[in-house]
């Protein structure tokens, strides 16, 4: 009897083995997720926008990118713009998935937000397509301070919707939408939520980006990313977090510290796995809270993969891994 419950248990953990080896790691940037009906379905940084489904958040199946060319657009912008579109945001309102996206030339503030439309996310479903509404928001160089790329819509309690974006530059900027979501709402409401240029805090960094504000727990939680991306191995990719009782701040960290000069309490950082990590989202499903992000695999010589890990909180209702 006691062979056969050991021979079972190697067995067994034989099979969790192979379980575990057979769960996928796909390579990702900028990793978005949304439900729709028993399917998530994950938007990233890619040609025409790389998208894949999955029934239980492991394994994955890749679909066809949002757009097989690039939007009409985005040439008057960066010219021979080449369709390689960076950090979408994905939200379901009014019975309409809006999914917005970024534009940009390498290293400048030549860029802009735009915002494409479907009523559903199933490629085999007759009614899918998406339906582009251009752009959003534009920055420029030596117009703006700013710079209008990684996008992330958060409605409020009010049912305002607002738009938080940036990268390097002046910080992370909010600013208030018109309800459909799709234009800057006029008079124009702006506010700068988190920066690090020029602070002690930061250490002289200026290096923020990636906004995402997650609703829980009665505050909004502001996750961001910190120093060097896309590095392979010299990532220094971290997540930072402060919170706030009002969607337009100010945002303070746990010491106390506002984002808007430099605070931001860490979530997640390289480690003995991954160099670097960051550009989250966060969302509830199911009951779970779960934080999504990209790291960079120290066992695949710095690949970025998708990482997905439960968040919990703290007895002050501060996030954690």
């Amino acid at each position: 009897m006691l062979f056969f419950k050991t021979k079972f248990r190697l067995v067994m953990l034989l099979f969790l083995i192979v379980f575990e080896s057979n769960a996928q790691t796909i390579s990702v940037h900028d990793p978005v997720v949304i439900k729709e009906k028993d399917t998530y379905y994950l938007f990233c940084t890619g040609k025409g926008i790389k998208t894949y489904s999955s029934k239980d958040l492991k394994n994955w199946k890749a679909e066809p990118a949002v757009f097989k060319e690039k939007p009409v657009w985005t040439e008057s912008v960066v010219p021979n713009f080449e369709n390689h579109i960076w950090a979408p945001d994905i939200i379901f309102h009014n019975n309409l998935y809006y999914l917005y996206y970024s534009v940009s030339a390498f290293g400048k503030n030549t860029s802009a937000i735009g915002v494409t439309t479907n009523v559903t996310l199933n490629p085999e479903d007759k009614n899918y397509h998406w339906k582009d509404q251009g752009i959003v928001i534009e920055s420029s160089p030596n117009r703006d301070e700013w710079n209008a790329i990684d996008p992330n819509v958060i409605i409020d309690e009010n049912n305002t919707p607002w738009l938080s974006f940036g990268s390097f530059w002046d910080g992370i900027k909010l600013v208030k939408l018109n309800p459909d979501l799709k234009t800057i709402a006029k008079p124009q409401e702006w506010h700068t939520i988190a920066k690090r240029r020029n602070t002690a805090l930061s250490e002289g960094s200026s290096a923020i980006e990636a906004p995402f504000i997650f609703k829980k727990n009665g505050y909004y939680y502001l996750f961001t990313s910190w120093d060097l991306c896309c590095k392979g191995k010299e990532s220094t990719y971290k997540v930072a977090v402060g919170r706030s009782k009002d969607v337009t701040g100010p945002y303070k960290d746990k010491e106390g510290n506002l984002l808007s000069q430099g605070g931001g309490s860490i979530v997640v950082k390289g480690n003995e796995d991954y160099f670097g990590v960051g550009h989250n989202s966060a969302y509830t499903f199911d009951g779970v809270d779960y934080l999504f992000y990209h790291g960079y695999d120290a066992k695949q010589k710095g690949k970025p993969v998708l990482v997905v890990k439960e968040l919990k909180w703290d007895a002050d209702l501060w996030p954690s891994l």
